[in-house]
């Protein structure tokens, strides 16, 4: 088993970290973003298998940089970093708390023991190096969401697209919604999320989990009632007829994962295709949104 991370890690003195991570996301990085108020600025940190990908990394991100900071960013500083996993999990267990999303639903570690009261729905989830674990603004909005539309589509059907660590799909198993699917293109992510379906007793038979693209992904024929995507603007943009598709008559779509300076450009795709906004939520740089497709 393999004992240590190997990162690239940089500054970024920029006033929106979210330019930095929106291309950080674009080449498929798995990394993380911390504030630091001590020195005013945000730090990423690139994660990789091995010091040599490492290494590959920090010279191709220095060859971005110049084009990067150009554009908004303010990346420099990059080191070589590495961690030892139990050092990793310590840190992480200092910052990772039981959150309550709403009355009824709970996001909680492994390692913290919680009694949930009648009606409660409790998330295990412990944090991985990405993927989502309900601590993201974008994450949480759509958390948000479906606790508030399960109360008013029972037994309703669910697609949770680009998955990630499979945290939508389970806390919508647990908050009543039924033929629930999950899909994402990173092979990494649908073996997490299968592990955190099984850390949450939840039955593979009762979850459809497909490693596929949006383009790839072969939905339900009856299609879905809610529809979850937490997922880049360039690729909702993109795929706005394939989901379009997907989705029932008069069922409700979560658009996120978008930067607040993208989110009119998502939000037009979506209400020219007959769409209408129904909610949309801000925090930090991140805007999400809850549309509804009228019959």
């Amino acid at each position: 088993m393999q004992e240590k991370i190997y990162c690239c890690k940089m500054t970024d003195s920029s006033d929106d970290p979210g330019i930095a991570a929106e291309f950080l996301s674009a080449m498929e990085f798995d990394f993380s973003t911390w504030e630091s108020r001590l020195e005013k600025l945000n730090i990423h940190t690139v994660y990789c298998a091995t010091e040599k990908d490492a290494v590959s990394v920090m010279d191709e991100l220095e060859k971005h940089a110049s084009d990067w900071n150009d554009c908004g960013a303010g990346i420099g500083n990059f080191e070589l970093v590495t961690i030892d996993k139990e050092d990793w999990a310590e840190v992480w267990k200092k910052h990772f708390k039981l959150r309550h999303v709403s009355e009824k639903l709970i996001i909680k570690p492994s390692w913290i023991d919680y009694t949930p009261s009648a009606g409660e729905a409790v998330v295990v989830l412990d944090p991985g190096m990405s993927f989502g674990t309900g601590q993201h603004p974008t994450t949480f909005f759509c958390l948000r969401m479906i606790d508030i539309l399960s109360a008013k589509t029972a037994d309703a059907s669910f697609l949770d697209a680009g998955c990630g660590s499979g945290i939508l799909a389970i806390a919508a198993k647990k908050l009543g919604f039924n033929k629930i699917s999950a899909f994402d293109i990173d092979p990494d992510a649908t073996e997490i999320a299968k592990e955190n379906f099984e850390i949450n007793n939840i039955d593979m038979n009762q979850i459809r989990l497909e490693t596929a693209s949006l383009e790839e992904f072969a939905p339900a024929q009856e299609g879905y009632d809610v529809i979850a995507a937490n997922i880049l603007s360039g690729i909702l943009i993109r795929n706005r007829d394939t989901l379009l598709a997907m989705l029932k008559p008069s069922g409700h779509i979560i658009l996120a994962g978008i930067l607040a300076t993208e989110y009119d450009n998502v939000k037009n795709a979506f209400t020219e295709a007959g769409l209408r906004e129904i909610e949309n939520f801000q925090e930090q740089e991140w805007k999400s949104g809850l549309f509804h497709k009228s019959l």
